[in-house]
């Protein structure tokens, strides 16, 4: 049985500041932005050629807001990626890689700065923060692993 990642909540103080942080400035799909009832409202956002969206709202977790670190997306060319957001106003961190060469430790203490020496695939992070503090690592994968 087939199993995919369609959705992750994403705690947020501030619903209204949270979409236009997703739609305007990353330029994300607004799917949805229902507002049920007092108390209750759901937006969902998917980033660009990305099969899993975003659901933040009122009334939908209990998790603090700006808690959600190490939530990754996947580019083919991380300076590009980066570019973007920088132009659209986002702060971004990075490139860098880890001192392990292997997936990324938690934080910025195993950080080297700048690409993979081979720019190999898997090799290379950025990072930012949304208004809240929820962190996203961009990792560049210019070609998949065998079974991926």
């Amino acid at each position: 049985m087939d199993m995919k990642l369609e959705v992750v909540v994403l705690p947020v103080s501030d619903v209204d500041r949270a979409r236009d942080f997703y739609v305007q400035r990353l330029g994300w799909r607004l799917d949805a932005d229902f507002p049920i009832q007092d108390g209750y409202r759901i937006v969902q956002v998917t980033p660009p050629g990305s099969a899993c969206s975003v659901i933040f709202g009122e009334g939908l977790t209990e998790q603090t807001a700006g808690t959600l670190h190490g939530l990754q997306l996947t580019v083919t060319d991380i300076v590009a990626a980066q570019e973007e957001l920088t132009s659209r106003g986002v702060r971004v961190a990075g490139p860098f890689r880890d001192a392990t060469g292997a997936f990324r430790h938690a934080g910025a203490a195993h950080r080297v700065p700048g690409l993979h020496p081979e720019r190999s695939s898997y090799g290379t992070f950025a990072a930012f923060a949304d208004p809240d503090g929820n962190e996203w690592f961009l990792q560049e994968i210019t070609e998949r692993a065998p079974g991926r």
